[in-house]
Order: C-alpha cells, then structure tokens, then sequence
C-alpha cells in the first residue's frame, strides 16, 4: 500500500512553462561531478551488495523550483550512472524510476542489474537513476509527520459507514495544514509530476544527449507519460511498466485499486486452497469467506497490532509480488490463531509519505466535500467490498491548498510512436483497466504487450519469458510490435497471441 497506494494545460500555461524548459542553454553538458555514491548518498546501502554497486556513481545537479523562473531559486536532484559496460554498443542513456510518488531511484539502475536486467540492455545504455524533487537525497520535503501519523501511511481507514468518512475528514485536514505550514512549504507548489518531468530533461541535457530513453514502472508509468508528451522530440524509446491511467495518481487511480485487489486476489486464494496446511480453506471460494471473516474479526479485536483496515492494507501489499503468497498465508494464519506475526512490516518514512502528499494532491484537484466520499466509499464498498471502504475514504488532498501554478498534463496521441506499455492482467496496483485507458489516451503512439500473469512489475523479473524479451528487443534493436498482443502465462508456452 505504501508503493502503491485530468484537464488540459492551457495555452498561455503551456507556453510559459513547456517553453522555458526548451530554451538553450538552461543545461550544459559536463555540468554533473560523478563521485562515489558512498559518499554522495546514505540511501546506496542496498546498492551496495549488488556486484554493480562500485560501479554506479553518484552526482548533484541544479534545477529551478520554478521552471516559469529558470534563473530563481534552484533546488538539487540527486542523480546516479550505471554506465555502459560496452562502450562500443552504447546508444545513449536509459532513465529509470521505480515507481511511488515518493520513492527512492537513485540506487534503482544497481537493483535492475540484480533483478537481471540483460546485458544486451546494459551494453547499449548508460542507465541513470535518480530521487525525484523533493525525494531522499535531493531537497528533500516534510510535512513534520508525527510517529504516528507516519503508521498510518497514506491510506486512510476503511470506511463501513457514512459516519466513518465523517470520523476521518479531521486527520486528513490537519495533516494536509502540516504539510502546508511546514518548513518546506514553499516547494509545495512545485513538487508535482510535471516538474519531475522537466528536471528529467535537465538530466538529460546535462548529460549532453540530444534524446533519452526510458523505463519506469507503476506511477513511474506516468511520469514518463508526461515526460514524453511535454519532450516527444528529446524521447527515444519509451518503456512504460505497470500502467497508471492518464491522470496518474489521482481520485480515479486510487479508487482503482479497490479493483486492482479484486483482480489479483484469485491468485492467493488459489494459492492457499492448494496449501491446506495454512488452515484457510480447502476452495478458492472458502479461502475468500476467510478474508471477510479475519477482517471482521478484527476490526472488532485487533491482534499483535492488526485491526481490519491493516489487515486488509497487509494483504493488499503482499499481493504486488509472486514470492509474498507464502508470506502472505502465514500471516494469516498467525492472525487467525490469535498469534503475533512473524515478521514485522517495513516502517515508513516520514520524507516518502511526505513527498507522496505533495506530489498526489498537488497534480490533481481532488473533492473537497465530505458528502462526495461518503458517496465514493458506499460505492466502492459495494463494488470492491475487500478495499472499497478504503479507496472511497476521504485523504489530505480534499484540503490541500488552491495556489496550484498549473493545470495537469494532459496524455494525448500527438508525438512519435515510440512508446511500449507492458502489463501484467492481474495488477493490484495498476489495475489493467486503467493502463488500457492510458493505451486509448496514447492512440497509434503506444503498442501494449499484457501478460497472463499477477502482481505489479513485469520487466525484468524473468517470469514471463514472452513478454521480457518484447522490452529487450525495444530497448536493444528498436523492434517494437507492429500491434498490441497478449502473452500467455509463464506456466504454459509463452508464445504471442494478437489481442
């Protein structure tokens, strides 16, 4: 939940802003220092253990807060280089992000090496990551996030009644008034997609390419949708994994994944049918009246910790990856033995569910009425009963403030067709439904490749054979499917079939 969980930019805007990201000169080449990322960033030590990690380094570089203001006040994106390990094969350079808002990419390109990232891929790019504005080792933001409000994440509690969503609406305004009081108020404004977009470009002039390619994975999807609408001449092939739909992470993303764990849920349940040692079910259906019966449960008698809403965040998260299930089956198991769980969840932290808020609220107007998620959380509820009472539930974005510089972007079908989506089915996190709207959006810009498979991530992970080598052959050869096609599941053969 932590990872996972639109309206035309006017022509006066769009000439101000997109205009003066194209001026000459706003970034030379051989402007970025390299140095040991050791030194340069604390967030290297997962890097670190991967046999690529000595030779990733790590630079600053200058950007404006305010691209309406090029020579105004400058803000630091910290960037990384895993550089090409065949020069002679290099073509240019490949930017990644992993995914959030929030989330860290600087040691992305050394983690891509050791979820096995091809060496056709590495011979033909230097792959450079980076923390977007606001993230990690740039300039960081805050929102002065108590201990507390940092458990609570940036889901809200799952709604059963009307007076539920009335219960919350003060947390989620007193939390949206810390972000905009706090320290780094100022960059409130500023720290949305667009602007990551646009410091991309800067990455990429300072890097002295005419054009960069690119991979980014979940809201990363976005980012390079609006990275290659505002710059279709600087972009070179396109990789868009795990595909939010064209407004990103807005009010319709969120409540999307109340869908996303209906489509994804099967999975497990056919999962732990078939280990009746975790003792939840003999049936995919017995599996699904456990997953009520826990929640109700709890919600009424927490235990180790875990009320209804966590437990069903709990599940929710663990279905993003294949590996997880088992995890998944004991944890509940523990929880329906009245036992504590054997792991503990990660902590979050208070930077990533601050640049989460200032990114999500700020991209996009959300509802500012309690009555609206009333209405989406009963909705919801009957729709997606597992996460509906969640995703209808009322954020900080219903209160965060007015004083936005721009419209979002709006994704269209103007540009090269340079762009390839690939998409598991059963995504929890970016449900296909939304991606298949991103793929219309797109027009003859995008060619898709869905994979019969769940969870959230297809490249590079190796489970489905059809659809990784679709990427490869992109990012290496420029061999892009003439046509959208589907990939059958890694367990049967994997060969193309036209969609």
């Amino acid at each position: 939940m932590r990872r996972t969980l639109s309206v035309a930019l006017a022509a006066v805007a769009a000439a101000t802003i997109s205009g003066a990201t194209a001026a000459p000169g706003m970034a030379t080449p051989n402007t970025l220092q390299w140095g040991s990322c050791s030194q340069k960033a604390a967030s290297q030590k997962s890097a670190s253990q991967n046999a690529d990690a000595p030779r990733l380094e790590c630079a600053t570089l200058d950007v404006p807060l305010d691209y309406r203001d090029p020579d105004g006040r400058q803000i630091k994106i910290a960037v990384s280089r895993l550089t090409s390990r065949d020069p002679a094969k290099r073509r240019g350079v490949l930017l990644t992000d992993p995914g959030g808002p929030g989330v860290s990419g600087l040691d992305y390109p050394a983690l891509l090496v050791g979820a096995g990232l091809p060496k056709d891929v590495l011979d033909s790019y230097d792959v450079i990551g980076f923390d977007p504005r606001g993230v990690g080792r740039s300039t960081p933001v805050t929102c002065d996030l108590t201990p507390q409000q940092q458990a609570r994440g940036n889901f809200p509690p799952y709604a059963h009644t009307a007076a539920d969503v009335t219960k919350e609406a003060p947390y989620a305004r007193t939390v949206a008034e810390q972000c905009a009081t706090s320290r780094t108020a100022w960059m409130l404004p500023y720290t949305t997609t667009a602007n990551t977009a646009r410091d991309m470009d800067r990455i990429r002039a300072a890097l002295g390419e005419p054009k960069a390619s690119y991979f980014g994975t979940s809201y990363g999807s976005y980012l390079g949708a609006v990275y290659t609408t505002l710059f279709p001449g600087r972009s070179d092939r396109i990789v868009l994994d795990s595909n939010m739909g064209p407004g990103g992470y807005d009010l319709t993303s969120f409540r999307l994944l109340g869908r996303g764990m209906q489509d994804r849920f099967p999975d497990f349940a056919a999962y732990a049918a078939a280990h009746p040692a975790y003792g939840l079910g003999a049936t995919p259906k017995q599996v699904t009246a456990k997953f009520f019966e826990l929640a109700k449960r709890l919600d009424a008698e927490p235990v180790d910790g875990i009320d209804g809403t966590l437990f069903r965040g709990m599940t929710f998260d663990r279905l993003f990856i294949e590996g997880y299930l088992p995890q998944l089956a004991q944890e509940w198991q523990a929880l329906d033995q009245g036992k504590p769980l054997p792991t503990s969840p990660p902590a979050i932290t208070e930077n990533f569910l601050s640049s989460h808020f200032y990114v999500t609220c700020g991209d996009s107007r959300w509802p500012g009425k309690v009555r609206d998620y009333q209405r989406n959380a009963a909705i919801d509820r009957l729709k997606h009963p597992m996460l509906g009472g969640t995703t209808g539930n009322i954020k900080p974005c219903a209160y965060w403030p007015d004083d936005r510089v721009e419209p979002p972007v709006r994704i269209g079908d103007r540009g090269p067709s340079n762009v390839l989506m690939v998409q598991n089915e059963r995504d929890p996190g970016t449900p296909l439904v939304g991606a298949m709207k991103l793929r219309r959006t797109f027009g003859d810009r995008a060619t898709m490749v869905t994979a019969d498979q769940g969870g959230h991530g297809v490249y590079p992970f190796g489970r489905n054979t059809c659809a990784n080598n679709a990427v490869t052959a992109f990012l290496t050869d420029g061999q892009r499917p003439p046509e959208d096609f589907a990939c059958a599941a890694a367990t049967k053969a994997t060969k193309a079939t036209k969609k």
